[in-house]
């Protein structure tokens, strides 16, 4: 009887030191950490820029019918504001918008007499490639088409050197563009832009010179250069 009672109390010291072991166990052993996988953030495919943009024109045209006559337009400096829309991460497309005014005069054989003024709104798009291979600095290249309205015009009507225009009509026109550029982004949303457009703009002109009807061509062919800031959305 006494070693029955020495082997029962043996297996319950054993049993007790086991479920101790294995509670002990249970508290100490570290219960596996799962982290979420990261939400990658929404790729938005709009961005758009505001800039100081300079005209800056080729300053070449002639008046028909007189030979040795020449037309310079005046150059300005602009506000503009550019829409661009990513198809992909390279591929966009980009609407420039702005307006300006200027000023024909005269040159070669009609020197100094004022032609006319007016305002253009000359709509640009373009398509474009972005590197995106350089951090921060996002360079790229674009080709397109404008078409430039002519609205608001007036005559010089001045008389220099027996000359007076009476009535001066530049004609809307086609033209094509070719851009280079960068965006340096400041963080994920702004950055700064510098931005070069050539357009290749030749503009019919006809008006009135001492009452009588003339026709011409405006070659303004001009440069757009322009720098601002940047939005991506």
């Amino acid at each position: 009887m006494k070693r029955v009672v020495i082997a029962l109390s043996s297996l319950v010291a054993a049993a007790a030191l086991t479920t101790g072991a294995a509670a002990a166990a249970d508290v100490a052993a570290p219960k596996p950490a799962y982290k979420a996988a990261p939400v990658a953030a929404e790729w938005n495919p709009w961005m758009i820029r505001v800039r100081a943009l300079g005209v800056i024109t080729r300053n070449s045209g002639s008046v028909d019918t007189v030979p040795g006559s020449d037309l310079r337009t005046s150059d300005t400096i602009v506000p503009e504001l550019d829409i661009s829309y990513f198809f992909t991460r390279n591929i966009a497309a980009e609407l420039i918008l702005g307006t300006t005014r200027h000023s024909v005069t005269g040159a070669g054989i009609i020197d100094g007499v004022p032609v006319g003024k007016a305002w253009l709104l000359p709509p640009t798009l373009t398509l474009q490639y972005h590197f995106t291979d350089f951090g921060a600095f996002k360079p790229y290249v674009g080709a397109g088409v404008n078409y430039t309205w002519f609205y608001s015009q007036s005559a010089g009507n001045s008389t220099v050197s027996g000359l007076t225009v009476t009535r001066s009509n530049l004609h809307n026109a086609f033209g094509w563009a070719l851009q280079a550029g960068f965006d340096y982004m400041i963080d994920q949303h702004w950055g700064l832009n510098v931005d070069v457009k050539k357009l290749f703009l030749r503009a019919d002109w006809d008006g009135t010179i001492n009452g009588l009807p003339f026709t011409g061509k405006a070659n303004l062919d001009p440069w757009l250069i322009g720098a601002g800031v940047t939005y991506k959305f």
